[in-house]
C-alpha cells in the first residue's frame, strides 16, 4: 500500500532534505508548516538557517511544476503542499496551535485517501501522543536511530595469553589474525585493552591501525602541560594528537576532561607545533534560549556566558604553564585562536585549523553534516558533547548528530572516536553526576 507522510515543521527545521527521505510515496507539508518555517526564517541561529535551506528545497521544486497539484521526486515520490480543505477541527483541538492544524490535515487526508496510509511524521512527541490520542499513525523521522547497544564506544576489552602480551611488547604490534579464535570485528583507529588471563593480569594498551594491533604513540604526550588521567583520556589524546585523524568524537559526561583536551591539543599544535594555523572554538548557541542579536553588547559579549566553560579551561590551561604564551588575550592579538557561534562557520570553508565544535551533541544530523563538508583542506574537526544531556527538545541520545558521527565514520581511517566514563571531578561532583 502506498503512503502518505505528512511533515512536521521540525522535521524540515532538523534536516531540510527530509523530503527525499521517503521513496516512492506521497510527501505532504500542511500550509501551517510553511507558515512556522516563514516566521523562523530571518533567525540568526540554527533553525533559522535551516529554515532558509528548507524555503530554498521548496522553491527549486516549486520551479519544476505546481506543488498544489505535486511534484513528482527522482524517486518516484510525490511532493505536495496541502491545505486544511476547510475540515473542522476534532473536538479538543484548538485551531490557535499550529501543531492542531497540522494534525487536522493528516486527519483530513485520512478521511480522504482509505486506499492509502496516512503517517504524520514529527520529532515532537507529545505531537506523537495527541495522533495516537485521535488514532492518526506518527513516528519519529527515523533518517537514522541508534538503539542503546549500536552506539559506539571506540574501546574494547580483550582477554588473551601472558605470552601474546609479552609479544606486543616485544615486536610493538600484534597481527589480527593471531586474535583470530577471538572472533573479532575491530574497526580502524579502535582501541583495545589486552589483559591476560593468568595470575598475571598483566595488560597492555593498543589501537587498531586497520591491519594491526599497534602500540599507542603519544601516552607520554602531555600537550599544553595537560597529562591524561586514565587510559580513556590517554585514548581521546591519541586521537587528538595524531594529525593523520582529521575527525575525532569524543563523548562523556561532564568532569571527564574531553573539552580540555581537546583544547590543550590544539593549543600545542596550534601554538608549539604549527601544524595548523589557528585554533577555531564554536558551540551551538541553541541552548542559550535567546537570539544574539538581542542580548547587549557586541559578539564577543553576547557570546560570553555561554562560551564561559571554554575560557575557564583556558584559564586552567594558562595556570599549568608558567609563561603566558596560552593566554586567551595574546593568543587573540596573535589570530592563532577565535571562539565564536557554530551558525558563523556556515558557509565558509574553513582551512589548515584544528577546529573544537563542543555540545555537539545539540546538533541535528543535518547540522554534523553541513559542518564537517566545510572542513578545508588541512583542518581537523574534533566534536565534543555529552548525549545524556540534551537541550534540543527534537533530540535524544538515540538520535543527535555525535551519535551519528561516530556510527558513521567508525570504519574510516581518517576518523576516531572514545567514549570517555571516568570523571576527574571533586568526589561530591562525581558522585552528584552520577545520583542526581
Amino acid at each position: 500500500m502506498k503512503k502518505i507522510f505528512v511533515l512536521d515543521t521540525n522535521v524540515l527545521l532538523n534536516d531540510p532534505r527530509a523530503i527525499y527521505s521517503f521513496d516512492d510515496n506521497d510527501v505532504v507539508i500542511p500550509l501551517a508548516v510553511l507558515e512556522e518555517i516563514d516566521s523562523l526564517k530571518t533567525k540568526s541561529s540554527d533553525l533559522g538557517f535551516n529554515a532558509r535551506a528548507s524555503s530554498r528545497i521548496l522553491e527549486e521544486l516549486r520551479n519544476k511544476g505546481n506543488l498544489h497539484d505535486g511534484v513528482e521526486l527522482d524517486s518516484g515520490g510525490i511532493v505536495k503542499i496541502v491545505i486544511n480543505g476547510g475540515l473542522e477541527l476534532p473536538e479538543g483541538l484548538s485551531s490557535s496551535k499550529m501543531d492542531n492544524r497540522i494534525i487536522s490535515t493528516a486527519l483530513h487526508l485520512q478521511e480522504k485517501n482509505a486506499d492509502k496510509k496516512v503517517i504524520m511524521i514529527s520529532d515532537d512527541i507529545n505531537l506523537r501522543l495527541i495522533c495516537d490520542a485521535y488514532n492518526l499513525e506518527a513516528e519519529e523521522h527515523n533518517s537514522i536511530i541508534l538503539k542503546e547497544e549500536e552506539v559506539y564506544s571506540g574501546f574494547k576489552e580483550i582477554n588473551c595469553s601472558s605470552a601474546m602480551i609479552d609479544k606486543f611488547f616485544e615486536e610493538q604490534k600484534l597481527a589480527l589474525a593471531e586474535l583470530d579464535d577471538l572472533d573479532l570485528s575491530l574497526y580502524p583507529n579502535e582501541f583495545i585493552q589486552l589483559t591476560a588471563d593468568d595470575q598475571n593480569k598483566n595488560t597492555a594498551l593498543a589501537k587498531f591501525d586497520g591491519e594491526n594491533l599497534v602500540v599507542l604513540n603519544y601516552n607520554k604526550s602531555q600537550p599544553a602541560k595537560i597529562r591524561a588521567r586514565n587510559r580513556e583520556q590517554q585514548m581521546a589524546l591519541e586521537l587528538l594528537l595524531d594529525d593523520q585523524i582529521k575527525l575525532v568524537t569524543i563523548s562523556g559526561k561532564a568532569g571527564t576532561g574531553k573539552t580540555l583536551l581537546a583544547l590543550a591539543s590544539g593549543l600545542a599544535k596550534v601554538v608549539d607545533e604549527h601544524n595548523f594555523s589557528r585554533l577555531l572554538v564554536a558551540r551551538p548557541i541553541q541552548p542559550m534560549g535567546k537570539e544574539l542579536g538581542f542580548l547587549p553588547g557586541d559578539i564577543e559579549e553576547k557570546m560570553a556566558p555561554w562560551m564561559q566553560p571554554i575560557f575557564d579551561n583556558l584559564d586552567f590551561i594558562v595556570q599549568r604553564n608558567k609563561d603566558a604564551k596560552f593566554a586567551y588575550q595574546k593568543l587573540l592579538d596573535k589570530d592563532l585562536i577565535q571562539i565564536e557561534p557554530l551558525t558563523y562557520i556556515r558557509g565558509r570553508s574553513v582551512p589548515s585549523q584544528f577546529i573544537i565544535v563542543d555540545e555537539a551533541q545539540n546538533l541535528s544530523l543535518h547540522e554534523v553534516k553541513t559542518i564537517v563538508t566545510r572542513a578545508g583542506e588541512g583542518s581537523k574537526v574534533i566534536f565534543t558533547g555529552d548525549p545524556f544531556q540534551i537541550d534540543n527538545p527534537y533530540l535524544n541520545f538515540h538520535k543527535n548528530g555525535l551519535n551519528y558521527l561516530a556510527h558513521q565514520f567508525h570504519g574510516e581511517k581518517i576518523a576516531g572516536h572514545i567514549m570517555l566514563k571516568e570523571g576527574e571531578r571533586s568526589e561530591l561532583a562525581e558522585i552528584a553526576s552520577d545520583l542526581l
